[in-house]
């Protein structure tokens, strides 16, 4: 018990450091993904937000498995993290496969990605509602309530980071704050192709390496990732990094 609140406390200090003038909103997406991932009993987390045309985008994802299934519930308009934001309320299905008449291909997919439960949570500032935090397990049960009022803190501060802190500091509006965290990820999906490809790595791998390139060098996650899809990074010099680890 001691660890884990050492561990909460840690969280919310990373995601607190972020929330700074010229953070990375990408950067701290994937921090709150991976920190769900540690600190909740869950095999993996994703992060979808709603752009300016009212259309929810995939914005981080823990694994490859959990970034496909949420692209295919978008997809699809069927699924947990679909209602989640469409009811402004949590979803919770402890068992995916028990919802098969509900959401028929969302159980089908969830299934062949591995996954047996998945929890959505609204990403919401009053009753503004931009996104929800998706986690998925590998196996049928619920979330502990300390867990769901935990992963709700979690979505909650990152919320007031994407919304609140730019917003003052920069005088952005939130169509805008959003299109730059939804341009971002586009980047960031090319530049991890682009690891891929060179490194023979998985895409779990590529993004790996694209970002702990990024934190030893002190550099935003979203400047590395356009330097390599536009070419002007090596990615030989992000994947020797990689390769000495």
């Amino acid at each position: 018990m001691a660890d884990r609140e050492r561990q909460v406390t840690r969280t919310f200090v990373a995601l607190a450091d972020t929330l700074v003038d010229d953070f990375d909103v990408a950067d701290l997406l994937h921090t709150l993904v991976l920190r769900c991932v540690d600190l909740l009993d869950v095999a993996a987390a994703g992060l979808t937000l709603v752009d300016e045309r009212g259309s929810l985008q995939v914005l981080a994802s823990s694994t490859e498995q959990a970034r496909l299934l949420e692209l295919f519930q978008l997809s699809i308009d069927e699924g947990p993290c679909v209602e989640c934001f469409a009811g402004h309320a949590p979803v919770f299905v402890a068992d995916v496969a028990a919802q098969a008449t509900r959401w028929p291909r969302f159980a089908a997919e969830a299934a062949r990605q591995g996954f047996a439960s998945v929890h959505a949570l609204p990403m919401r500032l009053r009753k503004q509602t931009i996104g929800a935090l998706n986690l998925f397990g590998t196996r049928p049960g619920d979330l502990r309530p300390d867990d769901v009022d935990l992963a709700q803190g979690l979505a909650d501060t990152a919320t007031i980071g994407i919304l609140q802190e730019r917003a003052v500091r920069h005088g952005e509006t939130m169509s805008e704050q959003l299109q730059t965290a939804l341009n971002s990820r586009v980047t960031i999906e090319q530049a991890k192709g682009v690891l891929a490809v060179t490194g023979g790595l998985t895409m779990d791998g590529a993004f790996g390496a694209l970002r702990g390139y990024a934190r030893s060098n002190s550099l935003r996650l979203s400047d590395v990732a356009r330097a390599l899809a536009e070419r002007a990074l090596d990615p030989a010099i992000v994947l020797a990094r990689q390769s000495r680890r």
